[in-house]
């Protein structure tokens, strides 16, 4: 039987992959870190992706028998993942309170990790200021827009596994990442 994390790529045999759901706990261990870092990117809010990730997971567990195995392994979780931020983006409208509030600390924290140990204090907080700059922009995309572009360049997903997770066609993908990619670069032209 393959491991969970030969699971990753597209193309591997239903029965194989049933059978790999049954140790669903190296399926959670293997796969929690990339739901929740999907989670986070889309949401900025470190509570609310680590329960979307567990309800990803609780998902994900109570319909293992359903898998087809159609697709891989992460196209599925990450399909059952991208209905959960939408659900949660539909259930965040209705609610004022969570409109007002501020900017996660968890945007220094990816600052901070990105900027090397050996850089200026002035180094660090010019690159801490592009990652908060491409957060803000990102925020402002369209729902699809922004689900594309983070499914792209945070979970580096290619064009046919961000069409099955999200049920879009490929040539729809293609279209929402190239405006995201336009209005990312432009906006981020203007703020310089």
């Amino acid at each position: 039987m393959p491991a969970v994390s030969d699971m990753k790529d597209a193309g591997t045999p239903a029965a194989a992959v049933a059978g790999v759901l049954d140790d669903f706990d190296s399926v959670a261990d293997a796969w929690w870190p990339v739901i929740f870092r999907y989670a986070l990117s889309s949401l900025r809010d470190p509570d609310a992706a680590a329960t979307l990730a567990q309800d990803c997971l609780m998902r994900a567990w109570h319909n293992r028998h359903a898998f087809r195995g159609d697709a891989s392994l992460r196209t599925w979780l990450m399909q059952i993942a991208v209905n959960l931020v939408r659900d949660y983006g539909r259930n965040r409208r209705l609610q004022f309170w969570r409109n007002l509030r501020s900017m996660p600390s968890s945007v220094e924290a990816a600052a901070e990790s990105l900027a090397g140990r050996d850089l200026s204090p002035e180094a660090r907080a010019a690159i801490q200021q592009q990652v908060e700059a491409v957060w803000a922009v990102t925020a402002t995309l369209a729902e699809r827009q922004r689900t594309v572009f983070l499914l792209r360049f945070v979970e580096e997903m290619d064009v046919a596994e961000i069409a099955a997770a999200t049920g879009m066609a490929e040539g729809t993908v293609k279209v929402h990442l190239f405006r995201a990619l336009r209005a990312v670069r432009g906006r981020m032209e203007r703020r310089q």
